[in-house]
């Protein structure tokens, strides 16, 4: 069940907006605020993936081990360790993996 906002969040919010909109904030700040309010309700969750599963993005994008390794800027041996279960992705590539397996490579690029 997701919990609805508060109506102090929504006033927060909505004057938030308002700063925004008269250029007292920029789109940075206004995004933190809604970001801290929010909780990262509407941000996709990053699951964690199989080696099966890695390898599995890779070949649907039909890219062998050096070419995925080059998009990502990681050594073929590593995306090798990953797709055998020898290393497990955290971080940042965890998460840019999460993103090519939802929407494909070329949202990475």
């Amino acid at each position: 069940m997701k919990k609805k906002s508060s109506r102090l969040t929504k006033n927060l919010i909505e004057m938030g907006k308002d700063l925004r909109d008269v250029g007292l904030i920029d789109e940075e700040s206004f995004h933190k605020i809604t970001m801290r309010l929010l909780k990262k309700e509407n941000i996709p969750k990053v699951k964690c993936l199989t080696s099966d599963e890695i390898r599995a993005i890779r070949e649907k994008e039909q890219v062998s081990q050096a070419v995925l390794a080059n998009y990502l800027n990681l050594t073929v041996g590593y995306i090798s360790k990953l797709e055998r279960g020898l290393k497990k992705p955290t971080g940042p590539l965890l998460t840019l993996l999460n993103i090519v397996q939802r929407k494909g490579l070329h949202a990475i690029l």
